[in-house]
């Protein structure tokens, strides 16, 4: 499989199979929405459309980067989510750097957005789809954030070789300049279990596929099989 790894500002053209990786926090957060009972997320383009969205959908929910703000009913941290009920709602999640780079990549025939929270499943939904290639976006501070590389450089690894380690990759993430903001309070918003529910690695059985939905780009939850003993890798 031929992989490459670039920030969103390198995108010049839509790739045929993209997986977008937002470590900590937008795609750990996507992952607990569906975990806790959501239908399906739509990617907004702004949070004005955020709004909007809202105010044609009351019984949506809106979640954000940063601190609370009107109209938004949650914002963007795993550890604030978790005993949310979410069961059958639609979330409407706009963030600084995960949901930019899904939709900078909507025309691509596949769209994958990842964390660690569901590595496995991601790479096993490469495995079967064997692509040629995959463009790993790589979301966070301009396409040098070392927790969102290190997860892509991992779920690339694991499509394609058995038996990969995922503790250097974790370890790379915890040391991250990210896990240093959220753990000593400089991003608002932050929940203290944050960083380690980021780092929790194949929490859920799902790969989140993205696609165009009259207009939306809206990502939803692919439940991928176990691992069979028949199963190379």
């Amino acid at each position: 499989m031929d992989t490459r790894f670039v920030g969103i500002a390198e995108l010049v053209e839509a790739p045929s199979v993209a997986v977008v990786v937002d470590v900590m926090r937008a795609f750990t957060v996507a992952a607990w929405a569906f975990g806790q009972g959501a239908e399906k997320i739509v990617l907004a383009e702004s949070l004005d459309d955020a709004l909007a969205l809202k105010a044609h959908h009351p019984d949506w929910v809106t979640l954000k980067d940063g601190p609370p703000a009107p109209g938004f009913d949650m914002v963007n941290s795993p550890g604030r989510l978790r005993s949310v009920d979410l069961d059958g709602r639609t979330v409407v999640q706009k963030t600084t750097a995960g949901t930019v780079g899904a939709l900078a990549v909507k025309e691509a025939s596949l769209v994958l957005c990842a964390g660690f929270v569901v590595a496995e499943a991601t790479a096993r939904l490469l495995r079967t789809r064997k692509s040629d290639g995959v463009t790993f976006v790589v979301t966070g501070d301009e396409g040098q954030a070392d927790e969102d590389l290190a997860c892509a450089q991992y779920i690339a690894r694991r499509a394609t070789e058995a038996g990969t380690d995922a503790a250097g990759f974790l370890r790379r993430a915890a040391e991250s300049r990210a896990a240093a903001e959220l753990t000593e309070g400089v991003r608002q918003g932050v929940h203290p279990d944050d960083v380690a529910l980021c780092l929790e690695l194949d929490r859920f059985p799902f790969a989140m596929v993205a696609a165009l939905e009259d207009s939306l780009m809206v990502l939803r939850p692919r439940v991928m099989p176990s691992l069979s003993d028949e199963d190379p890798v």
